[in-house]
């Protein structure tokens, strides 16, 4: 479908129904192609399983995902989800890099039962994906700390002040009701946004959200006696790229000003209205909001802002340096409670081979009665932990053989990848499949030079899109061609600086022989609390491609 039409689909859609209700009563398997567009808004794509193309008929899938501001669920919600991914699902959950999970492998005809069923459940997959405000992310360390309580709080305002406001979502997939109205809706319009919309919530000092790489956020800062002071309002983040198109590019935000905490959701909606107002709808690739900030500059957006709201913006507030924290293993949550944080790779929530990690996560949830919390890192955080009981969990998950932070390596507690193949009909190359195999070169390879245990921000994408936030890693890995991918090196810890790409089409089995000279050069330069991409950041790419052009056969880019 055309960049124009899906304009037109929107506009045409009668409040995002459009061939919907009968899309989902035809007895084929796929949807019709304004019913591919619309679905996204409900919080699905349709997709094919790309390992059996060739087949005399394509096996339609559906991936749906779930909508949970802050990553957050209750016991019985978590539950709930891992029921339909056995009842409807292909088995696992995943956990996104924006703290929501997607069922992999729904057919179309258990598409309504699996949405109904989490509705039921108080969740929706209303916003999740499409042109609107996605899932609002949170710092989700769980804690009885009233700054963290009202910070997320605020995530959830957010999150409901952004919900498209038509009627669609409950009568096509809960209610069943053929109604058709016209709803009035004061943020989206007829035509909803230009592209989708990325935000999130930081606490000043810890970038566990990627903060920089949103299209709009909020940096939490207290006064001394501990009080919310307001939130730095950061805008025009980004992570998309087209391979061999310069016009697209990926971006950090810019710190725009301060705002009073009563002023945090309306701040952020007015970003978003200049997104609706300004952002391209005739090319999707140059729709996001941070080429309106690229191309405005920081003083005429503020100037747009400023004109949008009743309220004073301040000049930012100083805030502290970005750390990251996981929030993996053991966290003491408030008196007598603490939570445990369990590391997954790639998100893929499963039981393979002897560990049994689904199994695992189920078995502490209700025997327990744990919360569950999701990472950006796509981590799991299981909380409301009492003292006394912390053996007892531990024993469960050793039972289960679930690998907890203590087992892992630096560089895999510290990677990423996307789903790519073979349900992403985007992927180039092989991302979340692969990652293993590269987590145990690259750890190889530390070892050879006398780092093992390096920890190092690791992504991984099969294609240039940025789902896994590639763009802002120490090191990552983006798909170029089957089993070849562009490198990118020199993002810092934090998230605070852009990665550069450094060689193009790198063979998946010389990635680690291409990363060994400069692990051994960072070994023996390196300089106090610098991390491998301050390194590489520091050295400069010539300096660099001396030290592997003997190593690599890859071509340098530029």
């Amino acid at each position: 479908m055309s960049k124009l039409n899906v304009e037109q689909v929107k506009a045409e859609s009668q409040g995002l129904r459009g061939p919907l209700p009968s899309d989902l009563e035809s007895a084929d398997a796929f949807l019709s192609e304004a019913g591919k567009v619309l679905i996204k808004f409900h919080g699905s794509y349709e997709q094919t399983n790309r390992d059996k193309r060739g087949a005399a008929a394509k096996e339609y899938i559906f991936m749906v995902r779930s909508k949970l501001p802050g990553g957050r669920l209750t016991a019985q919600q978590y539950l709930a989800h891992d029921d339909i991914a056995t009842r409807y699902g292909n088995g696992t959950l995943r956990i996104t890099t924006r703290q929501g999970i997607q069922f992999h492998g729904v057919v179309k005809g258990h598409l309504r039962d699996t949405i109904r069923d989490l509705n039921h459940a108080l969740v929706t997959t209303f916003g999740a994906c499409g042109d609107v405000v996605r899932n609002v992310m949170c710092c989700p360390a769980p804690s009885d700390d009233p700054q963290r309580v009202v910070v997320q709080q605020i995530a959830d305002a957010l999150s409901a002040a952004t919900l498209p406001r038509t009627k669609a979502y409950h009568q096509i997939w809960v209610d069943g009701e053929a109604i058709v109205a016209d709803e009035d809706d004061p943020l989206y319009g007829t035509t909803y946004l230009p592209r989708k919309f990325k935000a999130a919530i930081a606490f000043a000092g810890d970038n566990c959200m990627d903060i920089f790489t949103n299209d709009a956020g909020l940096i939490a800062l207290f006064d001394d006696d501990g009080t919310l002071a307001g939130f730095n309002v950061v805008a025009g983040g980004g992570m998309g790229v087209t391979h061999n198109k310069e016009a697209t590019f990926a971006r950090l935000a810019d710190v725009v000003g301060f705002v009073a905490p009563e002023h945090a959701v309306d701040v952020i909606t007015a970003i978003v209205t200049v997104h609706r107002d300004f952002g391209d709808r005739t090319n999707r690739k140059h729709a996001r909001l941070k080429y309106v900030l690229e191309e405005w500059g920081i003083e005429k957006f503020r100037e747009e802002l400023r004109a949008r709201v009743p309220f004073t913006i301040e000049p930012p507030r100083p805030m502290p340096a970005f750390v990251v924290h996981d929030h993996l293993g053991w966290n003491r949550q408030g008196p007598d409670l603490w939570s445990i944080g369990i590391p997954v790779d790639s998100g893929r929530i499963g039981d393979v081979g002897d560990e049994r990690l689904r199994t695992g996560i189920r078995a502490v949830v209700q025997q327990f009665g744990t919360d569950v919390q999701l990472t950006a890192q796509q981590n799991i955080l299981l909380s409301g932990i009492r003292t006394a009981d912390r053996e007892a969990v531990e024993a469960v998950l050793e039972a289960h053989q679930v690998v907890t932070v203590g087992q892992i390596s630096g560089v895999r507690r510290n990677s990423l990848a996307c789903p790519a193949l073979p349900t992403c009909g985007l992927a180039i190359s092989e991302a979340e499949r692969v990652l293993p195999r590269v987590m145990a070169d690259i750890d190889q390879a530390l070892d050879q030079v006398g780092l093992p245990g390096l920890p190092i921000v690791f992504r991984m994408t099969g294609c240039p899109n940025g789902c896994a936030r590639p763009y802002v890693a120490e090191v990552a890995l983006v798909g170029r061609s089957l089993d070849k991918y562009l490198l990118y090196l020199g993002g810092d810890v934090a998230g605070s600086r852009l990665a550069r790409p450094f060689l193009d089409l790198v063979p998946i089995g010389r990635v680690a022989a291409t990363l060994t000279p400069l692990l051994a050069a960072f070994r023996d330069d390196r300089r106090e609390g610098e991390g491998f991409g301050d390194f590489c950041d520091r050295l400069g790419f010539d300096a660099l491609k001396g030290l592997v052009a003997a190593a690599t056969d890859a071509q340098p880019v530029g």
